[in-house]
């Protein structure tokens, strides 16, 4: 095991200088003045743009202003902004309330999605599996901000008046289980779909019928046998779709006005901020490779006949 996680640690070196550096070009390459706009209406003077250019090395070649922003991430500095205020603080006060939101998404997601998957799974063609085709349907052809559009009219106060039409500076758990469900409701579809397929396949294996034959309980061969062994796919999903909920906040941020990573890299895109859009997009590359790694070694977990040497 050790062995196997140093090998996939050295794999991800190459994936993080790569996608790094594709972002950062993406970024800073874009044609145009990098400084319109930053001094009001008028132009900026020469003393101000020279200050800037020197600041953020954009008479260096990209490779070695690469290299230079990789220089200070590796010492912790994340870049300023053309206004001098630290990408880093921008972060810490952003990312805590998008990785709470994304993770009550992921939760959500998985709870419904692979009891609905699971249930369907099981009984086979029915009402209820009929039921739950069609709701994963929709939710599938219902864009996210759509939805959260929807459950704010719905539950808001010219609805139900059960949520608030904003949220807090640093919202609760409470207050962001309503935006949670309208971010992860696209994934709790695919979620549930993954399960039920896996399962109504699974549930056929020859391991099964030799568990079922042996007169073992339906709720260990349920439990400890099949679903086991079907969720690895959901899993694989999950542990993916955590960085992809946190990159796709934009939309539900701005619905609910949360004030987390898509805000920040929204006004960071629009104000042409380009340390702060690649600050944030090196930190959702982080969490994906973290993820993918940490997907990988709970296969083993789940089924046993997959092993590491």
């Amino acid at each position: 095991m050790t062995r196997y996680v140093l090998r996939r640690l050295l794999q991800l070196i190459p994936v993080f200088f790569g996608t790094t550096f594709l972002i950062y070009v993406l970024v800073w390459a874009v044609p145009g003045d990098p400084f319109s706009g930053k001094c009001g209406q008028t132009a900026c003077p020469p003393a101000y743009i020279a200050q800037m250019t020197e600041k953020f090395h954009l008479n260096d070649n990209i490779f070695v202003q690469y290299v230079k922003y990789l220089g200070s991430l590796f010492t912790g500095d994340w870049g300023e902004t053309f206004n001098g205020t630290s990408v880093g603080e921008l972060i810490a006060t952003s990312y805590p309330i998008t990785l709470r939101l994304a993770v009550i998404a992921v939760v959500i997601e998985a709870l419904i999605g692979l009891t609905a998957g699971v249930l369907t799974g099981l009984r086979g063609r029915g009402f209820l599996d009929n039921l739950v085709l069609v709701s994963t349907t929709f939710l599938i052809s219902l864009p996210v901000f759509v939805t959260a559009i929807v459950l704010q009219l719905a539950l808001g106060g010219n609805g139900l008046g059960l949520i608030e039409a904003s949220v807090s500076d640093n919202p609760s758990v409470g207050e962001l289980i309503v935006p949670g469900i309208a971010l992860g409701s696209l994934s709790m579809a695919y979620v549930a779909r993954l399960a039920r397929t896996s399962i109504a396949e699974n549930r056929r294996a020859d391991y099964v019928r030799t568990a079922i034959a042996k007169g073992q309980p339906q709720s260990r061969v349920v439990l400890v046998h099949l679903l086991r062994n079907s969720v690895i796919p959901v899993l694989t999903f999950l542990g993916t779709d955590l960085g992809a909920l946190m990159g796709g906040a934009i939309v539900t941020e701005g619905v609910f006005n949360i004030n987390g990573l898509g805000g920040l890299i929204f006004r960071g895109i629009q104000n042409r901020e380009s340390a702060t859009v690649v600050g944030v997009v090196v930190l959702l590359v982080l969490v994906y490779l973290l993820m993918s790694l940490i997907v990988d070694l709970l296969y083993a977990v789940l089924d046993p006949r997959i092993r590491y040497d």
